[in-house]
C-alpha cells in the first residue's frame, strides 16, 4: 500500500512539474512580435488620419505626407466620407513606399483597423 502511494505521489509531482514548465513556455511564446506590439516598433500610423491624434515626435515622412494630403476623420464622420478618406490614405501610403497593415485585434494603443507601415531604410551596414 505504501509503495502505491509513493508511486502515485511521484506521478502527480511529475504531472505538476510538466504543467508548470508548459505554462512557462506558453508565456514566453506569447510575447509580442511584429508591428502591432507595445511601443509601436514599426512606427505605424492609423489610416485614415484621425482629428484627435496627438503629434508624434519623429514621425516617418510617409505618415506626414498622408496627413498633408488626406483629410482627417473623427468618430462623427459619415461612413461614406470615412471610407473615401480611408481609400485615399491607403493610396498615399502605398504611393509613398509604405505597406498597409490590417489590425484584427484592436487595443488601446492600436484602435484603428488599418495602419500604414512606412518603409524605414535599415541604418548602417552595406548592401
Amino acid at each position: 500500500m505504501k509503495m502505491i502511494f509513493s508511486n502515485t505521489l511521484w506521478l502527480f509531482g511529475q504531472l505538476a512539474l510538466g504543467i508548470l514548465l508548459s505554462t512557462a513556455a506558453a508565456a514566453a511564446k506569447a510575447e509580442c512580435s511584429g508591428c502591432l506590439c507595445p511601443g509601436n516598433p514599426c512606427k505605424l500610423c492609423p489610416l485614415p488620419p484621425t482629428k484627435d491624434a496627438s503629434p508624434v515626435p519623429g514621425e516617418p515622412v510617409t505618415c506626414v505626407k498622408i496627413k498633408e494630403k488626406v483629410p482627417a476623420v473623427s468618430a462623427n464622420t459619415e461612413p461614406d466620407v470615412h471610407y473615401a478618406s480611408l481609400d485615399k490614405s491607403i493610396m498615399e501610403c502605398v504611393r509613398n513606399g509604405g505597406d498597409v497593415v490590417m489590425n484584427s485585434r484592436r487595443s488601446k494603443e492600436f484602435p484603428s483597423k488599418h495602419y500604414c507601415k512606412p518603409y524605414i531604410a535599415p541604418s548602417g551596414g552595406r548592401n
